[in-house]
């Protein structure tokens, strides 16, 4: 058993990032990731890593040069939320072109305008078709472990893509938790010694990134970049496989949570799991058959076994914490692309909550339960995208 701490995610996320001890980090650090890596920074000036800080003007700046290092040949990791990853934007995309492992911890915030500081998924969800690997955390010990394996999987000599690891601002990087930690020496011996792919700093072999193409070759190029992300599932579980040999704690590509015998689901990402999971216990003390998935790896997303696990429901209520205007939450249209595969569809229908950090509450979860008895029971659906929470 590792040390058993009380700790909030940022710090869990922090420390995780002190084990690894990547070689370069770029930072520019914004609110709710500013204590994130204000502990790392901690750990360099302290001597307890010998980590590369670069301090710079702006996060597309620390994106820039966390590309720089990584395709110099070295080890890294950055940390944002919000705006800051807005920010990033056009480098996000060339991080996964060039195929440069960075692992960046999200601390997920709301995005302008109006101004907000507290939790929602559109940052992230902005920017699921960069190209990067997702990995979402219910909680601090969530964070830390995935934080840990996405190195592992990052930098997989099959994949070699960037990953972000996702956690609720200030409900989860902000919170005191339990988590335990895994000793150093096991920490460094799982995710192991960085080996560099076509280094630039190779002077005897030189090589360039980004380069020019045109309609001749571009069109290949993307499509190599899909075949890549078509391993990372794999990867994904075998590092999993690997990781819970060493903790004894399991991860997948997604939790499911009393979903076997259930008539009625709700899919939902992140802290807000926690809630349902309460909520569903005493619906099924009422006799009522319902259950919950909460996707871990949203990219790539992993249709055919989230089809596999949804197959037998009536219902499903998909709770996104972000929102497409003019379109269906980002959850669920992947969710409904999942189940257009099963030959008797669920009835699926969408709600936005808790954006800009309001809390999500169990009598909301109670609602959208009773919703989903009732259309289990006639097949019928009033309306397939809602607002709930809201004040009227």
């Amino acid at each position: 058993m590792g040390k058993i701490v009380a700790v909030t995610g940022n710090e869990a996320v922090a420390e995780a990032l002190r084990q690894i001890n990547p070689d370069v980090c770029a930072a520019y650090p914004i609110t709710p990731a500013t204590d994130l890596m204000q502990r790392f920074a901690s750990f360099i000036s302290d001597g307890k890593v010998d980590t590369e800080m670069v301090l710079v003007e702006s996060e597309h700046s620390a994106m820039s040069a966390c590309i720089g290092a990584s395709a110099a040949g070295g080890r890294v990791a950055t940390a944002t939320s919000s705006q800051g990853l807005a920010l990033m934007w056009e480098m996000l995309f060339i991080a996964a072109g060039d195929r440069l492992p960075i692992v960046m911890p999200v601390v997920n915030r709301a995005l302008s305008a109006p101004l907000n500081i507290h939790g929602d998924h559109s940052d992230s969800m902005g920017a699921r078709d960069s190209g990067w690997i997702q990995l979402y955390s219910e909680t601090a010990q969530e964070a830390y472990d995935n934080a840990v394996q996405a190195f592992r999987i990052a930098e997989h000599l099959d994949i070699r893509l960037p990953a972000m690891v996702c956690m609720d601002g200030f409900i989860v990087s902000h919170s005191i938790e339990r988590v335990e930690y895994i000793e150093d020496a096991d920490v460094k011996n799982f995710v192991g010694e960085y080996k560099q792919v076509n280094p630039l700093l190779d002077l005897d072999n030189p090589k360039s990134y980004g380069p020019l193409i045109l309609t001749d070759r571009y069109h290949e190029y993307k499509r190599a970049q899909h075949e890549v992300m078509t391993k990372v599932k794999n990867v994904v579980l075998e590092v999993a496989a690997d990781f819970e040999k060493m903790t004894g704690r399991k991860y997948g590509l997604f939790e499911t949570y009393r979903l076997d015998d259930a008539e009625i689901a709700i899919v939902i990402l992140n802290s807000a799991a926690g809630t349902t999971k309460d909520t569903i216990d005493e619906y099924r003390d009422k006799g009522i058959k319902a259950g919950l998935l909460k996707p871990r790896m949203f990219r790539p997303f992993p249709y055919e076994e989230i089809a596999e696990a949804l197959k037998h429901l009536k219902a499903i209520a998909v709770l996104d914490r972000a929102d497409s205007f003019g379109g269906y939450g980002p959850l669920f249209s992947e969710i409904c692309g999942a189940v257009m595969s099963i030959d008797k569809k669920p009835a699926v229908i969408n709600k936005i909550y808790g954006l800009g950090g309001r809390d999500y509450l169990p009598d909301q979860a109670e609602k959208v339960l009773d919703e989903l008895t009732g259309i289990a029971n006639t097949g019928k659906v009033n309306i397939i995208k809602e607002y709930i929470g809201v004040r009227e």
